[in-house]
């Protein structure tokens, strides 16, 4: 028999109204016993609640992984464009020292020409006069 059965049989004979709320509370202390946490239960619509929830949470970190993703971009594009700047400008300056570099060089090789033509002649002079000597 069930315990449906049973508590209507129960209530039925009861010989008084004491008797029968006894009866009805000692049913809920079965059915409580039986499922101690039935308050813990989730319904259909607490399962969509929840759902819902958890799909607005994914769609908030989902922009906000956007608004991430947008400022990286942004940064990164920052960055590459102060580096084109400046490897522009190292290049300039490279280009300036090249330049200076190159100036020195032709200016040393005039000062070493200077140099180096008047001991040619002063050494072909001093050679005529030692085989003249001799």
């Amino acid at each position: 028999m069930s315990a449906a059965l049973q508590l209507y049989e129960q209530l039925t004979e009861a010989p008084d109204d004491k008797t029968r709320a006894r009866l009805i509370a000692e049913a809920f202390d079965v059915l409580e016993a039986r499922f101690p946490q039935i308050g813990d239960l989730a319904t259909q619509g607490h399962v969509r609640e929840s759902e819902l929830r958890l799909q607005q949470g994914v769609e908030q970190v989902r922009g906000e992984l956007r608004e991430s993703e947008l400022r990286l971009q942004k940064e990164i594009e920052q960055i590459r464009a102060e580096l084109k700047l400046d490897i522009a400008q190292l290049h300039a300056e490279l280009k300036l020292d090249i330049a200076q570099l190159r100036a020195e060089v032709e200016r040393t090789k005039t000062d070493l020409l200077k140099w180096i033509v008047p001991l040619m002649f002063a050494q072909v002079a001093a050679i005529a006069a030692l085989v003249k000597l001799l």
